[in-house]
C-alpha cells in the first residue's frame, strides 16, 4: 500500500486523508505521493488479513497528526501502521472490532482527542482507539440526540423511505459534528446502476458528555463529505466557499450543496467528478 497525492498509473485508489491519496498496488502494498512534479512516496508494508476478516474492500483510510495511519475494512478488521523511520520498519497492527455496529462505518482521526474514532451504525454509539496503544477494547460513548425538530408527516415519510448514513467530522477548533444523510434512488443507469440523490440532511453538534444537539448553524464552517476523510474548513479563509454549508461529492453519481439554514438545497447527478475533496494545504 502507498500514500500518494495523485492517481499513479493503473493502481487502485482506496482512500484519501490530509491531501494524501492511498493506492493499493499489486501484492497488497499501500503507497503515497505529493505532486506530479516532485512526488512524495511513502510505501507501507503489505496488508495482513486477520482470520475470518477481509482486506479487499477498504472502507477508508485516515492519517493522524503523529504519523500512525489507520485503514478501516468492511467487516471486523481495523489496522494501524506507522511509516518507517530511521530506527524502525513499518508494520501493521491489526485490531479485531467486536461490535458489528462498527463494521461498515468509516474511521476518522480526532486531532483534539488524539484518537481514531468510528461511529456505529445509526449514530448512537461512538468508539475511540488510541493509535499509540491499539486495543480491541475501545473507549465507548453513547450519544444522546437532542432538539430534534418536529417535521411534517410527508417529510418524515420521505426520510423513512431513504437509505441512511451517519458521518463524523471535526472542525479546526476541535468541535465534533455528526452528519445524518438521507438518500434515495433517483434513476437507474443503462448499466443497471442505481443513481442516488440526497433528499434530506441533518447536522448534530456533539459535546464531551455525548449530547448530540441538532443545529442549523455551524457558523463560518463548510463541511466536506466525499470518499476522502471528512473535514471542515472556514469559509472566510478561502474564496468561493459559503459559510454554514455542507458539500457532498460521490464519484460517478451525485454532487450536492446544502445550506443548513434551509435556504438552498442543490443536488444533481454528474458522472465525471473525482470522488475526493482535498483539504486546503499550507503552501
Amino acid at each position: 500500500m502507498d500514500l500518494v497525492y495523485n492517481n499513479h498509473g493503473n493502481d487502485t485508489i482506496v482512500g484519501a486523508s490530509h491531501g494524501w491519496i492511498a493506492i493499493l498496488k499489486d501484492g497488497d502494498d499501500l503507497n503515497p505521493y505529493a505532486s506530479y512534479s516532485e512526488p512524495k512516496h511513502i510505501p507501507l508494508p503489505p496488508l495482513v488479513t486477520m482470520r475470518h476478516c477481509q482486506t479487499k474492500i477498504i472502507t477508508n483510510v485516515s492519517m493522524s497528526s503523529s504519523c500512525p495511519d489507520a485503514a478501516k475494512f468492511l467487516g471486523a478488521q481495523l489496522s494501524f501502521c506507522k511509516p518507517a523511520s530511521q530506527s524502525s520498519k513499518p508494520e501493521w497492527t491489526n485490531i479485531r472490532i467486536k461490535n458489528p455496529c462498527f463494521y461498515s462505518s468509516r474511521v476518522v482521526f480526532s486531532k483534539k482527542e488524539e484518537m481514531f474514532r468510528i461511529l456505529g451504525y445509526g449514530g448512537h454509539l461512538m468508539g475511540s482507539w488510541d493509535p499509540c496503544k491499539p486495543s480491541e477494547d475501545p473507549k465507548l460513548q453513547i450519544l444522546h440526540f437532542q432538539k430534534i425538530p418536529k417535521l411534517p408527516k410527508a417529510t418524515r415519510e420521505l426520510m423513512d423511505s431513504c437509505c441512511k448514513s451517519e458521518h463524523l467530522v471535526e472542525s479546526p477548533a476541535g468541535e465534533t459534528f455528526l452528519v445524518k444523510m438521507y438518500r434515495k434512488t433517483s434513476e437507474i443507469s443503462k448499466g443497471g446502476i442505481a443513481k442516488m440523490k440526497t433528499r434530506a440532511l441533518m447536522v448534530f453538534k456533539i459535546d464531551e458528555e455525548g449530547n448530540a444537539v441538532y443545529t442549523q448553524d455551524i457558523g463560518d464552517l463548510v463541511i466536506f463529505l466525499s470518499d476522502s476523510e471528512l473535514f471542515c474548513a472556514p469559509a472566510a479563509s478561502f474564496p468561493g466557499l459559503h459559510s454554514n454549508h455542507v458539500e457532498f461529492l460521490e464519484a460517478f453519481n451525485e454532487v450536492a450543496y446544502i445550506d443548513l439554514s434551509g435556504h438552498a438545497f442543490i443536488s444533481y447527478i454528474d458522472s465525471h467528478f473525482p470522488a475526493y475533496y482535498i483539504p486546503p494545504q499550507k503552501i
